[in-house]
């Protein structure tokens, strides 16, 4: 069984820490780098459900992709929310490590996975990463379908490919438009509208996207003709961590870890039903 570090550097080669975004708050947040570690869990969210989980499961590290502080703190104290997942974490031995916008950047990264979820083709990322000479690291993708599909089509494999939420997808957008190349973003996304306009794709589908931003980008029809696909944040990310795990499984073998890697399939977005408006559009 490997070390904790040798567990660590491993997953740094796929993520490097470095090509984080400056704001992040990526790496290790608790665990001894000499423990063993035989037992991993990926997950989205580093939340107390998704922790416990790791404890029933008897794993020694849990990889997420959203940061635990992404905020500086002045208290780990268990009568806190967060405070309590790293209580829980180190009496239990768990050690705890992110990969978030480095994922993001990676090659393959989290919109890849996403992309994969869907059936699409990847041609570039959407936002090149500059220090990448092969151009495939980046931001997002830029991806064809293998045949066109209305937008109502396409809006309805996103809503059966991607994990179920009380959001589904929303649409903006004419339904009957035909999509052939689309923009991907796993989490939030309308800080690309852009770099989406520029790569002239027939729809985006991404995560979290606001009322004004959305908004204007619609009414500005004659510079952005296309559909917005609007699914559930976790939904959009949670592709990433099976691509990770399958990652983690390649590495094992190749050095003889005989680790046991496994996702988590526990829904942590945090809308959990929805009531349609009664006359609403389908």
């Amino acid at each position: 069984m490997p070390r904790l570090s040798e567990a660590i550097a491993a997953l740094d080669a796929l993520w490097p820490p470095g090509s984080a975004e400056a704001w992040d708050a990526v790496g290790t947040v608790c665990g001894d780098p000499d423990q063993e570690v035989s037992r991993v869990l990926f997950a989205v969210d580093p939340v107390q459900e998704i922790v416990d989980e790791a404890v029933k499961l008897g794993a020694d590290l849990l990889v997420t992709h959203h940061p635990l502080y992404l905020r500086g703190t002045t208290t780990v104290a268990a009568s806190t929310v967060k405070g309590r997942v790293v209580h829980t974490l180190i009496k239990n031995d768990i050690a705890l490590h992110v990969a978030h916008t480095n994922a993001d950047r990676a090659d393959p990264g989290v919109s890849d996975a996403l992309a994969s979820a869907l059936d699409l083709r990847v041609v570039r990322p959407l936002v090149p990463d500059p220090a990448d000479p092969g151009g495939r690291r980046g931001l997002g993708r830029v991806c064809e379908l293998d045949h066109p599909l209305t937008v109502r089509e396409f809006a309805a494999r996103a809503a059966e490919r991607l994990p179920a939420t009380a959001q589904g997808i929303r649409v903006a957008g004419d339904p009957e438009a035909l999509v052939r190349t689309v923009a991907v973003s796993g989490g939030s996304g309308d800080s690309l509208f852009d770099d989406v306009r520029a790569a002239g794709v027939d729809a985006f589908l991404t995560a979290d996207l606001r009322h004004h931003p959305a908004s204007e980008f619609v009414a500005d029809r004659a510079r952005s003709p296309l559909a917005l696909l609007d699914a559930a944040h976790w939904a959009t990310e949670w592709p990433w961590c099976e691509l990770a795990a399958a990652q983690l499984d390649e590495i094992s073998d190749r050095h003889g870890w005989g680790l046991r890697v496994h996702v988590s399939k526990t829904v942590t977005d945090p809308w959990n039903s929805h009531s349609p408006s009664p006359g609403a559009p389908n």
